[in-house]
């Protein structure tokens, strides 16, 4: 019995296309059902939802419409796999047929950059759009980044990004149900997160193109996609349930409703085993006004401790350890912070655990150049950074380190339990 074929995507698009000018609607309705299809059709060929391709609503419909055409009337048999493949021959005259707009992008080295296992040596028509989509949409939005650099610097100041922001909260249906009363905490959220992580040394400023290089913009304007699903929101720090959680824990952590964190106030954050000898040195380092914290401070010491495996939020703790600002940890240094989760352990209840085997667990996890000292780049290129500011400083981190074989043996045993039910 013959299998009935599926027809291409492409085909099904122009036959939409003919029909839509048989029914003498005007060219815009033309183009912007033209638009809206190629859209649709797309992304069920990348296996995708809206998220796939939110950012490339504002590219002119010139890229969607006449390059995707061209690439697919010259793709080269056989299929690989799923996948329309172009030679480097069909390649070059694409090239030759594409605007002058669209034709910086068909360069020997892109094409070279794009090349696979294919044995015929092609490259994906798919991947190659996508490149250009994704150049396009860099551009466009570097020019609309720019549009807000007051000083023509191509830096962003705190402000310039603010007021970014500001204008695109109204663009991003996922924040449709923010009141305005909380655009400010809002803002100043999403703000921290560029400048924590883009801007280590303080300057106050950040490079456009570090802004368009790092992720956060596409977090960002991935709240575009109306159907965002729960487990995406949760994980992306900008949108409107992650800014709340955390507006939200800094509201409960402030009791005397001063609209400040005190440090008996933050040291229940979290699981509340912060030491309090790291405390004083958040206080001490930090920002602070009459010896308290302020919101915008405090989102800097979230995203530290949230994200400890990062460069960024270790060189935040690395500050804080480093209490003689040598440019390195000792054993003074480890030992002085280390007393305090031992009294924890003592005030627990606990046997509390010999300095000098964490002190030698710690030089052997991190494997230091200098065997006496440990610098911020030690931690960062011993990828146990996160492990060691956690041992120093918390005692849940310490706890969750010293039976680390324990509750690996428990997950163990919890994935075979829930092998054997199924």
């Amino acid at each position: 019995m013959a299998t009935e074929t599926k027809p291409h995507w492409s085909d099904t698009l122009s036959r939409r296309l003919a029909n839509s000018e048989k029914e003498n609607k005007s060219e815009d309705e033309r183009k912007t059902e033209e638009t809206a299809l190629f859209t649709k059709y797309y992304t069920q060929l990348k296996g995708g939802g809206a998220e796939d391709h939110e950012s490339y609503k504002t590219i002119p419909r010139f890229y969607y419409r006449n390059l995707w055409f061209l690439l697919d009337k010259h793709q080269v048999p056989p299929l690989s796999g799923e996948e329309a493949m172009i030679n480097y021959e069909a390649y070059v005259l694409v090239r030759q047929k594409a605007g002058p707009k669209c034709r910086k992008f068909f360069t020997a080295k892109v094409y070279a950059k794009l090349l696979s296992n294919d044995p015929y040596g092609r490259i994906s028509i798919m991947q190659f759009f996508n490149y250009v989509m994704r150049k396009v949409w860099l551009h466009q939005t570097r020019i609309g980044l720019s549009l807000y650099d007051v000083a023509g610097q191509g830096y962003l100041r705190e402000s310039d990004l603010e007021n970014y922001i500001l204008e695109l909260i109204p663009t991003l249906p996922q924040l449709d149900g923010l009141e305005k009363s909380f655009y400010s905490f809002y803002v100043c959220t999403a703000v921290r997160k560029f400048f924590f992580f883009l801007d280590p040394l303080r300057t106050g400023k950040i490079k456009i193109q570090d802004i368009l290089a790092c992720s956060f913009l596409d977090d960002l304007l991935e709240l575009r996609d109306e159907e965002l699903s729960k487990e995406s929101q949760e994980s992306n720090w900008f949108s409107a349930p992650s800014a709340l959680r955390v507006y939200g824990q800094y509201l409960n952590l402030d009791k005397d409703h001063n609209g400040m964190l005190s440090k008996e106030e933050l040291s229940r954050y979290g699981t509340a085993t912060l030491t309090s000898v790291f405390l004083d040195r958040v206080f001490q380092e930090c920002l602070t006004y009459d010896g308290e914290m302020d919101y915008k401070t405090y989102l800097d010491f979230v995203l530290a401790l949230e994200n400890k495996k990062e460069p960024a939020a270790i060189q935040y703790i690395f500050k804080l350890l480093d209490m003689e600002n040598q440019g390195y940890l000792n054993v003074f240094s480890l030992n002085y912070f280390f007393r305090a989760i031992q009294e924890q352990m003592k005030q627990h209840g606990q046997e509390p655990v010999s300095f000098q085997d964490v002190k030698d667990e710690i030089f052997d996890m991190v494997k230091p150049q200098d065997p006496y000292k440990i610098t911020f780049q030690d931690l960062v290129n011993s990828c146990q950074g996160d492990t060691v500011v956690g041992i120093l400083i918390d005692l849940n981190g310490f706890w969750t380190y010293e039976n680390r074989e324990v509750l690996v043996a428990n997950d163990d045993s919890s994935n075979t339990v829930d092998l054997e039910e199924t």
